[in-house]
């Protein structure tokens, strides 16, 4: 990009900072604007606002327009959470969980295949060439969306927090401009730590606007839940994690073998990395839906955090061969894809007893097996730590039916007068 555009290198990596920006303003945003009737809509302009700065990215005009059309691009970003909020209204509930996870891990599947593609574009066709498959994608997406978005439902209002947005906006802005300006740090630090000292104020006046707002952006008294700060720290480790594993493998894998390290690869070759990061991605957000119903979610969190830091020590230990690299990407593509997934369904707070409830759900959906009717009174022996719970009268029975609770299958058959009691011994689903 530095050598296409003739820019500097701290210049060409805003190509990617200020979609980052963009979309980091926008997810708070568009999630208020989708939250009411107009969430078709929203969806339509933002693509709309997608399209348009693809084009910005493919005619041959200044670097200027160049980063306005990425900056344009990266509002795309915040699209993520409104389709996750049209799955939950559009789908059943049992088929909502599993779309809502691979919606969270789609950013990870388009990585392994888009880099790739775009690098091979650009070994062939330059920089535009491959701003042009975006631009294709992109429109795609919006004819798609034209025909099949559905209205959100009726009797939702929404409300935009206009000035905390734009307050959100310019501090991030700074503190996204003073993490990239190395030279500023080092050759004036006075104009850099003044910068700094804005930025901090710029995020306090916005944590103030929030909590005043009836209708914030961000839920700021949310935050300092001891269980939401926990996931959204480790989202944030996770996602500095992905970053810098994904850069240093790309780049060390291009590195020339004079250096005394690297391999050589051209982009193309290089890019084709990152296809176990996407793969291995994708199986940690279909497995995660599953084995959220066996453990917490805070341990499911911290358990792909840790997978994350296997693969920094993986890629520290052993990156000698093309293959160590592979590994080193799919470890880590699982890690993110683990707690990509599972941060939708977080929510702080939740009592055991829901848990407690998902996991009997799940037993329901399971293949049980009839028994004879005499062992169906059995209960579990006490001297091997199960507590016998005596059963509860008819009404009462009726009465938690009638409520939305599940019985077991053996009470709901005592309920129904039998003829006989059956003489096979098979498996059926409740």
């Amino acid at each position: 990009m530095a050598t296409s555009f003739h820019v500097s290198l701290g210049s060409a990596q805003w190509t990617l900072t200020v979609a980052l920006l963009s979309g980091a303003v926008a997810t708070p945003v568009l999630g208020r604007l989708g939250a009411g009737r107009h969430r078709r809509a929203t969806i339509l302009a933002t693509l709309a606002v997608v399209v348009a700065g693809s084009a910005l990215t493919v005619l041959p005009l200044p670097f200027a327009w160049l980063l306005a059309g990425r900056a344009a691009q990266g509002v795309g970003l915040g699209l993520t959470a409104l389709m996750m909020g049209v799955a939950r209204d559009h789908l059943p509930e049992e088929r909502s969980a599993a779309v809502i996870a691979l919606i969270s891990v789609v950013s990870i599947i388009g990585a392994g295949v888009g880099y790739p593609l775009a690098a091979l574009l650009a070994e062939f066709g330059g920089v535009r060439a491959a701003y042009g498959l975006g631009l294709v994608v992109t429109a795609a997406a919006l004819l798609t969306a034209w025909r099949s978005m559905p209205e959100a439902p009726e009797g939702r209002s929404a409300h935009v927090d206009v000035a905390g947005a734009v307050v959100l906006a310019a501090a991030l802005l700074l503190v996204l401009f003073l993490a990239g300006e190395r030279n500023l740090w080092s050759r004036h630090l006075a104009v850099a730590a003044g910068l700094a000292v804005v930025a901090v104020v710029l995020l306090c006046v916005w944590a103030v606007i929030e909590l005043r707002s009836t209708t914030p952006l961000v839920d700021v008294r949310a935050v300092r839940h001891p269980a939401v700060a926990g996931a959204n720290l480790a989202m944030f480790v996770g996602g500095i994690g992905m970053y810098l594993l994904l850069t240093l493998i790309t780049r060390y894998a291009q590195t020339p073998h004079g250096a005394g390290y690297g391999f050589g690869l051209t982009t193309f070759v290089a890019g084709l990395v990152l296809i176990p990061f996407s793969v291995l991605g994708f199986v940690a957000g279909k497995l995660t839906p599953r084995v959220r119903t066996r453990i917490a979610d805070p341990l499911l969190l911290a358990g792909s955090a840790v997978v994350v830091g296997g693969g920094f020590a993986l890629f520290a230990a052993a990156r000698s061969d093309l293959a160590e690299l592979f590994a080193a990407m799919g470890v880590l593509g699982f890690g993110v894809g683990g707690f990509s997934a599972a941060m939708p369904f977080f929510h702080p707070g939740r009592h055991s007893q829901e848990r407690d409830f998902e996991r009997h759900e799940l037993q329901l959906r399971r293949p049980q097996r009839r028994v004879l009717p005499g062992q169906r009174h059995r209960r579990p022996d006490p001297r091997r730590g199960h507590r016998p719970r005596p059963p509860l009268p008819r009404r009462q029975r009726l009465h938690h039916r009638g409520a939305g609770r599940h019985r077991s299958h053996g009470d709901h058959d005592a309920d129904k007068p039998r003829s006989r009691p059956p003489t096979l011994v098979r498996d059926q689903p409740v």
